[in-house]
């Protein structure tokens, strides 16, 4: 019997009790809080845009800041809460939390809420990335192009809460995975500096090729279908895979067991538009801007959403590999990043993207540079060797644990 049965053997024998969010926190929806209103000093600042990329389980400092004027204007985060996002471009994201343990109040604003509450702060931020959450918010979640989970809905949820020396006790075993996966993890970002480093200086050409826009390299540019009143995701007998933002990687498709699927009507709907084929570059337009994919089959089964774009290359001009090693450096992302517009959620149109500048030697420089990127990309990005195969089987183990200690046997 582990440590943490005997505990609520002892402290819960009649099973965990379960409660609803509004029941044990008081919510508190934040407002405002453009990014423009960052800066590098004053009162801490946590933007709901960074608690996707920049920001774990639980933070004691905050990566930005705002005037104390507009912090008066803010909601505020005391030591102990949580900070929750409302909004996101797929269900996957939104609604995910960090544990604010800092020694001094912070602020956030819109699309976030903060979570005032009594149990321990790790132990709600740990449960708001189980899978029991994720089913619950999905049920919740409206929206098709911008996915919401309001504050409202957020308290319906139903938590377990055991004594707090379970949640202790089961912070305690996860702050063990969660550290050795940080250490997996910044040797790898490490290596993928080095990487890119690399592979900038590979693609720096300077004036001894051509530079032409994207759209006189491609034949044309595409994207998918967004349900709305086409389809519905996830409906009885629906297998096929609808792909968004999240399950590109690099040059590689990877769904999980959280992708929506869509019905063979949906699919071949989406098809009519997409007009996906081999030797396509997929190029995510919306929200996260610049994750790419290569078609390297018939999409027989899968097919993607409006925002992901298809791009055909003209193949005696431009070979679909070496175009998406410049869609992932440095100074192309920077081009069509700033070609981006949108306040909630950034995108960059197909007529921008079309403009974007970009250098093409010749086919065989292109094939040179690209056996030469490959080699480097897998040692950091193929999951099959090395850190990043040993960084996906700790995740795997982390998410199995997790998710196996944060379910209870409900009170009798």
């Amino acid at each position: 019997m582990s440590r943490i049965d005997e505990l609520i053997e002892e402290l819960a024998p009649q099973g965990v009790e379960f409660k609803t969010l509004g029941d044990i926190a008081r919510l508190v929806r934040g407002n405002g809080m453009p990014k423009t209103d960052l800066t590098d000093q004053g009162v801490g600042a946590i933007h709901y845009g960074q608690i996707y990329t920049r920001y774990r389980v639980w933070t004691t400092k905050t990566i930005s800041f705002v005037s104390p004027e507009t912090a008066t204007k803010l909601a505020k985060a005391e030591p102990g809460d949580i900070i929750i996002t409302n909004t996101s471009e797929n269900v996957e994201d939104v609604g995910k939390a960090v544990a604010w343990l800092g020694d001094e109040p912070i602020v956030t604003g819109g699309h976030a809420t903060v979570i005032k509450h009594r149990e321990d702060p790790k132990y709600l931020s740990y449960w708001f990335q189980s899978e029991s959450f994720f089913v619950q918010k999905k049920a919740l979640a409206t929206g098709t192009k911008v996915i919401d989970v309001s504050a409202k809905q957020l308290m319906k949820v139903r938590i377990p809460v055991p004594p707090l020396e379970v949640q202790r006790e089961i912070v305690r075993v996860l702050d063990k995975f969660t550290q050795l996966e940080a250490e997996l993890e910044a040797e790898l970002e490490a290596r993928r500096r080095q990487y890119e480093h690399y592979r900038d200086e590979a693609l720096s050409f300077g004036d001894t090729v051509r530079t032409v826009p994207l759209g006189d390299v491609i034949h044309n540019l595409r994207t998918g279908l967004n349900p709305r009143q086409n389809f519905k995701l996830n409906a009885p007998g629906a297998a096929n895979q609808y792909i968004t933002v999240r399950e590109l990687a690099g040059f590689k498709i990877v769904p999980t067991d959280k992708t929506d699927l869509v019905d063979d009507e949906g699919l071949a709907r989406i098809q009519t538009r997409s007009r996906l084929q081999i030797g396509d570059v997929l190029f995510s337009g919306t929200g996260t801007i610049g994750r790419t994919a290569l078609v390297e089959e018939e999409p027989t089964n899968w097919n993607i959403k409006e925002g992901v774009y298809a791009l055909t290359p003209k193949r005696d001009q431009i070979s679909s590999r070496f175009l998406i090693h410049l869609l992932r450096s440095s100074v192309i992302r920077q081009r069509i990043l700033g070609a981006a517009d949108g306040s909630t959620v950034a995108s960059v149109s197909m007529a921008s993207l079309r403009r974007v500048l970009l250098p093409v030697p010749s086919l065989d420089e292109q094939e040179r540079v690209t056996t030469l990127l490959d080699k480097f990309d897998a040692l950091v990005n193929d999951l099959s060797v090395g850190l990043p195969a040993e960084l996906a089987a700790r995740r795997k183990q982390y998410e199995y644990y997790r998710d196996k200690l944060l379910t209870f046997e409900g009170a009798v």
